[in-house]
């Protein structure tokens, strides 16, 4: 028979048993605190070496090393500030170095995508940088995102962030959503050479033609012929000069200055070669002034040269 142990002289072993356990219990604690804290410290110096890389990547002009970086950090840190804000920046300065459309849009919408995040953070929601760099990118989504445009462009400028280019993209903007009086005065600023803007470089041939067309839409034809005038004979942009001459010839016609607008049509015929809206302009004249047969041989020029020209295959009854 097996002798019975008595209760007492189980009290010292469980005691002992309960002192290794709780010890080892307390080992295995610390041993997890230890490693966690060792993983958490690797991570910061990781992450450290990060941004450091990802800086100077972005500070030598590497774009596209920047954008294939940051967007692989942002998988593991989704909602990281500095990393969304160097995938935005990098994927605009990719954007306008695009020569197609649709690769221009798709690193548009990544940086759209990025900034509008940043913004959510704590950080990027005071920084005017994104919002200047989110304004211009929808800019360049089209005439249809002008509004988020001038939103951003404006908090960014009411920040304190003044940009040299914020006038020309708010006034082309401005210009987009009809506001032409708005558009006048930042394409003006945007001319003053204390701005950062020059007046002999195409974009600013193109302020000067976005006033104009501004002034036109405010119906102030005086106005709008000062400025076409001046890009017609400053400008040494071939396109720039014909899109001059279209506008003036068309105010010069609504003025009824029949001579003066057909000369500005057949000079964009002797300068630059064939054109199908100045052929349409020139027989709307001949039309005006009765004379059908050579009304019809220059919508005919202007149908040969663009097969889809409405006004002129209109006319041709086509």
């Amino acid at each position: 028979m097996f002798k019975k142990r008595s209760r007492a002289g189980f009290g010292p072993q469980m005691h002992i048993r309960g002192t290794v356990l709780t010890a080892l219990m307390v080992f295995i604690v610390l041993g997890l605190v230890v490693t966690v804290s060792v993983i958490g410290i690797q991570n910061r110096n990781r992450s450290g070496n990060d941004r450091k890389e990802l800086l100077h990547l972005w500070e030598n002009g590497s774009y596209d090393e920047t954008f294939r970086m940051s967007g692989d950090l942002l998988e593991e840190q989704p909602l990281d500030n500095f990393f969304l804000t160097m995938h935005g920046f990098s994927s605009y300065q990719l954007a306008i170095a695009q020569i197609t459309a649709y690769n221009t849009m798709n690193y548009i919408d990544s940086c759209i995508w990025s900034l509008r995040k940043a913004m959510l953070t704590k950080e990027g929601g005071r920084d005017p940088r994104i919002r200047y760099v989110l304004g211009k990118a929808y800019y360049y989504k089209g005439p249809s995102y002008a509004d988020l445009a001038i939103l951003y462009l404006e908090e960014a400028r009411d920040a304190g962030f003044n940009a040299a280019d914020i006038p020309e993209y708010l006034g082309l903007s401005y210009a987009a959503v009809q506001d032409y009086r708005s558009s006048v005065a930042s394409l003006t600023m945007a001319l003053d050479p204390a701005s950062g803007g020059g007046e002999t470089s195409y974009v600013s041939d193109l302020r000067l033609l976005a006033i104009a067309q501004s002034y036109i839409g405010l119906g102030q034809a005086d106005a709008a012929k000062a400025y076409l005038i001046r890009c017609i004979e400053n400008s040494k942009d071939a396109e720039i000069i014909v899109k001059s001459r279209l506008l003036l010839g068309n105010i010069l016609k609504d003025e009824h200055d029949i001579a003066g607008a057909e000369e500005q049509f057949t000079l964009i015929l002797e300068e630059g070669g064939e054109d199908a809206e100045a052929h349409y302009q020139l027989g709307e004249l001949y039309a005006a002034a009765g004379d059908t047969t050579r009304a019809r041989a220059e919508w005919r020029r202007a149908v040969r040269i663009d097969p889809a020209h409405g006004p002129a295959r209109t006319r041709l009854n086509m």
